[in-house]
């Protein structure tokens, strides 16, 4: 099969983005759907996170914790993490740094694209930490990025994970998430 069609598919950026209904994640230009809504459980292990985080971060006034916000990282890639904390001072209608911390709560409908497409621009963009969330096995995996890639530095059910955000560190307690 010749690759000459695969230019014929349309190619959208972020002036694009902004335009359409309802919540998406862009790509290398090529459009995802953030639908159907997340699941009670996915909405309900997003909001602990945040709690846990809103709490941890309460000592700390460089980093915070945000909900899904979008992060242009290039003109076609415009990604919205679950959960993620930033160490940078930001404002506006986007992101343009790297968040030091993500976590992404797997859903079965963006679970592929959270494991491979998102971690790789993810580790490629310098995030220092990223934890794929499973609600349904009450597990997460925690990576740290060393030189430049991703390292497992822990699957974790209850424990407490510790992240060096850089200005602050905290200690992240599971067990509170589920």
């Amino acid at each position: 099969m010749s690759h000459a069609h695969r230019f014929d598919l349309p190619h959208y950026t972020y002036d694009d983005y902004v335009q359409w209904e309802g919540r998406w994640e862009l790509i290398d230009g090529i459009p995802y759907a953030m639908s159907p809504a997340p699941s009670l459980t996915h909405q309900e292990v997003s909001n602990n996170i945040a709690w846990v985080l809103k709490e941890q971060l309460r000592e700390c006034p460089a980093c915070r914790a945000l909900l899904p916000v979008d992060w242009r990282i290039t003109e076609d890639t415009i990604l919205q993490p679950d959960n993620l904390v930033i160490c940078h001072p930001a404002e506006g209608a986007y992101l343009t740094r790297a968040p030091v911390l993500i976590f992404e709560v797997l859903a079965k409908s963006t679970a592929l694209k959270d494991q491979n497409a998102k971690y790789e621009i993810y580790q490629r963009e310098g995030v220092k930490y990223y934890v794929l969330v499973a609600p349904e096995d009450r597990t997460a995996k925690v990576f740290h990025l060393l030189d430049g890639r991703y390292a497992k530095l822990a699957d974790v059910g209850n424990e407490t994970v510790d992240f060096d955000l850089g200005p602050c560190a905290i200690h992240f307690d599971f067990s509170l998430i589920w």
